[in-house]
């Protein structure tokens, strides 16, 4: 669909990669449909996987709350809430960047939230994983004894 649009000399992206909407944005011909396109799949796919992820951790919330050991809810949940954390972050920037685009043209607001959903969130996810690792708990905690 964006082979469609016509766009103006000289234009700049302000990003550090190209998204679809700020080049749908830079179009100089009629954008509707495209707009319209982006906000619906952005509403379907983004909205309909966090939808289910969220449903998905609340049945494992209500499955915690059964656990009859405290220590044994409180590494269930912790663990839940580390992913739930960036997925939340994932889901809410990602689809930020889509859906505001129609309310404000600020493109460092846009960029900050694309570096978050981009960078930040994938590289998240491997100091979750080795935060559940006992060796780099204690490692951090004497790290942070120490500056004190």
């Amino acid at each position: 669909m964006v082979l469609r649009l016509s766009f103006c000399l000289d234009l700049e992206i302000p990003h550090f990669f190209c998204e679809l909407i700020q080049v749908v944005q830079l179009a100089c011909s009629d954008t509707f449909l495209n707009e319209v396109v982006i906000y619906v799949a952005a509403i379907l796919l983004g909205g309909g996987t966090l939808t289910g992820i969220l449903y998905s951790y609340s049945k494992i919330v209500s499955s915690i709350r059964v656990i009859s050991s405290v220590q044994g809810r409180y590494k269930a949940f912790s663990t839940c809430a580390s992913h739930l954390s960036v997925v939340s972050l994932f889901y809410c920037t990602s689809l930020g960047v889509y859906l505001s685009s129609a309310v404000t043209q600020n493109s460092r607001s846009t960029s900050t939230a694309s570096v978050m959903y981009t960078v930040v969130t994938p590289m998240l996810n491997p100091f979750i994983y080795s935060l559940r690792n006992q060796y780099l708990k204690s490692a951090l905690r004497s790290l942070f004894e120490r500056e004190r």
